[in-house]
């Protein structure tokens, strides 16, 4: 005989319906005078949004399983549609297998300037409405709206009006949370995905949370949620009814105070404006996997420039410079150093690289290779025209110019252009040498 619903938990399911009802789709969305009582906070999520890019330019992909990210079974998945998502595709995959999943999706990839493009379209509409928003990434935000209201309203019409203002200007779709804090915004949007609102009223916080997996909390990944599914802490329910000891000692003491914190409804992070990038990189996959090591060489040199243009775009320089490498059977390994002076040249940052490769026992071709500038800090004005760098930086700052007039790849460095276009080895310190 079925054991009777704790009645912590029959109530919360009560309060779960009036706060918002499924309509059909799996998702659960607020009803239009859903209570949004102390929920100032809003995470706005744009629905498959570089799927959703591709079939704003080209609406005969509509209602088709899309695959965006590399071609011909090459590279990995950025995004799918919802229509791919049903298949089992998702991202981060490798194309190979989301084209086995889901064998007539279409592959896509439109230039990233374009995603830019959009997401810049986007951020403006949040910044309309409040100066404080914090980007989680190019198509994510949180929005504090407690200052707003006098000007736009109630949260919820505030949610409601922006993500009318965001299909009515992009032809894009959101989700939007709404609720006191932003670990539970983030939740309420999952939740109300595709295209929905999803508003939890503060004193609806507990209800809401109650009968949700483990796995919806915040920094709870596969492992630890194993860790506790197999001590039979399931819903968040359950870590509300174990102490806080049993759960440092499952998660470790970090952890296991911030779940215990998350599952109460305390999160006090603040949406912050000001968001420093902690590291910048590019990463490269082959069309064939590559064993010649001068070959991978060159890429790595290319991958580092782009490195250092960004991190000389974006007035940064790097402490450290770390590699990845993808070998044909999909192992990765990853290698760092860190540099005696921080650096955005992307000289110093192709050497550091190509030291690391080599020191990598390489027994199989090579699928992909990545390059990141971490520890980030603000350029130092003590970089003068004496330092070792001088040079570099000088030309380095031109093709930045040239770059941005004429596009990427129009000057490049002559190393670059390979072994048929005067290869050999570089020497021990060479000389800026670009060809137009």
């Amino acid at each position: 005989m079925a054991q009777p619903e704790p009645a912590a938990m029959s109530e919360a399911r009560g309060r779960m319906d009036a706060m918002g009802r499924g309509d059909g789709t799996g998702r659960i969305v607020s009803p239009p005078d859903a209570d949004d009582t102390g929920a100032g906070i809003l995470h706005v999520d744009m629905d498959a949004f570089f799927a959703s890019v591709a079939v704003l330019d080209d609406p005969s992909l509509a209602g088709k399983p899309l695959i965006i990210g590399g071609s011909e079974g090459r590279g990995v998945v950025s995004s799918a549609s919802y229509e791919a998502r049903r298949y089992g595709v998702k991202s981060a995959m490798p194309v190979a297998i989301a084209l086995r999943l889901c064998p007539n999706a279409i592959v896509v990839n439109p230039p990233y300037s374009r995603y830019t493009e959009m997401s810049r379209q986007v951020m403006a509409i949040f910044d309309e409405i409040t100066p404080l928003v914090e980007p989680l990434s190019i198509d994510e935000a949180f929005l504090d709206v407690r200052g707003a209201r006098r000007l736009w309203g109630s949260p919820g019409k505030i949610a409601r009006d922006l993500r009318a203002r965001v299909k009515e200007r992009t032809g894009l779709t959101c989700s939007v949370g709404v609720a006191a804090t932003k670990h539970v915004a983030k939740m309420a949007s999952t939740i109300s995905k595709p295209d929905g609102l999803l508003i939890v009223a503060e004193a609806d916080t507990d209800a809401f949370l109650r009968p949700r997996s483990v796995r919806a909390l915040w920094g709870v990944g596969p492992k630890a949620a194993e860790a506790l599914e197999s001590r039979g802490i399931r819903l968040i329910s359950d870590v509300l009814d174990t102490p806080r000891p049993a759960l440092e000692r499952v998660l470790g003491p970090a952890m296991g105070e911030r779940i215990w914190h998350l599952a109460r409804g305390i999160d006090a992070r603040e949406v912050h404006t000001a968001r420093t990038e902690k590291s910048v990189g590019h990463e490269e996959t082959f069309h064939t996997d590559i064993s010649d090591t001068q070959t991978l060489h060159v890429e790595l040199r290319r991958l580092a420039d782009r490195v250092g243009a960004r991190l000389r775009s974006q007035e940064f320089e790097a402490s450290t410079i770390s590699i990845k490498v993808r070998f044909s059977d999909f192992t990765t390994l990853s290698r760092s150093r860190t540099l005696p002076d921080p650096t955005s040249v992307g000289q110093r940052i192709g050497d550091a690289a190509i030291e690391l490769f080599d020191g990598i026992d390489r027994r199989q071709a090579v699928r992909l290779v990545g390059v990141r500038g971490e520890k980030l800090r603000a350029t130092s004005a003590a970089a003068t025209l004496w330092d070792d760098d001088a040079e570099w930086r000088r030309v380095e700052g031109a093709l930045d110019g040239a770059t941005a007039r004429f596009g990427r790849g129009a000057v490049t460095r002559g190393s670059l252009l390979g072994p048929t276009r005067g290869g050999g080895a570089l020497p021990t310190n060479p000389r800026p040498s670009y060809d137009h």
